[in-house]
């Protein structure tokens, strides 16, 4: 095994973002309400907190635009009809809300949004539904938040975890629920490991994706990430897939296994916030040349100039 030597670096996350100290006073978006961040607080009876019971999105703010915003509701909507959770406020109202946030904050680029809706506040901490006795909690957090930059030349390291994604009969993973713990107990096995993030297998021992992120390798110029039945089917995920298709490049959507990542050309990860972040490391095992390939930057490349046409478009 060879270790990639980056002796003269910190490890890096996909989610290690510049610092901001516009943060600290940013107002938070509680049931209609905007509170300040120190003030910002929900019942310790509600759903989400008792029991994980919600759905929620991160949405990126460029240039006074949400990208890809329809894309994200989509995916709200279906999570919460899945999960029997009315939200009770429509499309248009979200957007509204989310428009509120941002303009109260003064923002128009640089910013993630974390939109959360959780079923409400409960008479008894229990998980029959018919004990909610308020309406559905809506909280959007809006920050001033850029990538590292430093997180994509570094590259982030993986660690495999022992911890399988569920199969679609046990909690499927297309929900984007606030029911985290499987993820959570796989990234702490990879931070004990000394990496930077979990890399996941599905129930047949298949790549399947990261804690927090979708996985994809370039295996001699083809692109390949997991079926996507075991992994939530990021935004992100799909454009990447997209641009491929789009600009001639082959990419696959299957089976594969840990062999074909140890010795895949490259490495990627991909998700809201961080775009494209390169892996440089598996398992110890060094990818490529443990940094980031002239696969990853074409696709990094196209897709911040897709983000930036969608932006532009809703302007």
């Amino acid at each position: 095994m060879t270790k990639v030597g980056r002796e003269n670096h910190m490890y890096r996350g996909t989610h290690d973002a510049l610092s901001d100290q516009r943060n600290e006073n940013v107002l938070i978006y509680v049931n209609g309400e905007l509170v300040p961040r120190a003030e910002a607080k929900i019942s310790v009876f509600d759903s989400g907190f008792l029991l994980g019971d919600g759905v929620w999105e991160g949405i990126r703010l460029h240039h006074g635009a949400f990208v890809f915003l329809d894309e994200h509701l989509d995916r709200l909507y279906q999570g919460a009809k899945a999960i029997g959770l009315d939200i009770g406020m429509g499309r248009g109202e979200i957007t509204q809300a989310l428009s509120k946030t941002v303009r109260a904050n003064n923002m128009e680029d640089g910013v993630h949004i974390r939109l959360m809706v959780t079923r409400g506040s409960k008479t008894t901490p229990a998980q029959d539904p018919r004990l909610t006795k308020s309406k559905p909690t809506v909280v959007i957090v809006a920050e001033h938040k850029q990538a590292n930059p430093e997180a994509f030349e570094h590259g982030v390291r993986l660690f495999t975890s022992t911890i399988r994604r569920p199969p679609p009969d046990t909690l499927d993973p297309k929900l984007n629920c606030h029911s985290k713990l499987h993820e959570v107990i796989a990234l702490n096995q990879a931070l004990q490991a000394g990496a930077d993030e979990a890399l996941m297998l599905d129930v047949h021992g298949a790549v399947s994706t990261c804690n927090a992120t979708n996985f994809f390798i370039v295996a001699k110029g083809q692109v390949w990430t997991s079926t996507g039945q075991y992994c939530l089917n990021g935004i992100t995920r799909k454009r990447v897939i997209e641009l491929c298709k789009a600009n001639g490049i082959p990419v696959f959507q299957k089976e594969f296994s840990l062999v074909d990542v140890y010795s895949a050309n490259e490495a990627f990860v991909t998700g809201t916030f961080g775009g494209l972040t390169p892996v440089v490391e598996v398992d110890g095992r060094q990818i490529g040349n443990g940094e980031p390939g002239e696969m990853t930057r074409r696709l990094r490349d196209l897709y911040l100039e897709e983000v930036d046409r969608v932006g532009s478009a809703l302007n």
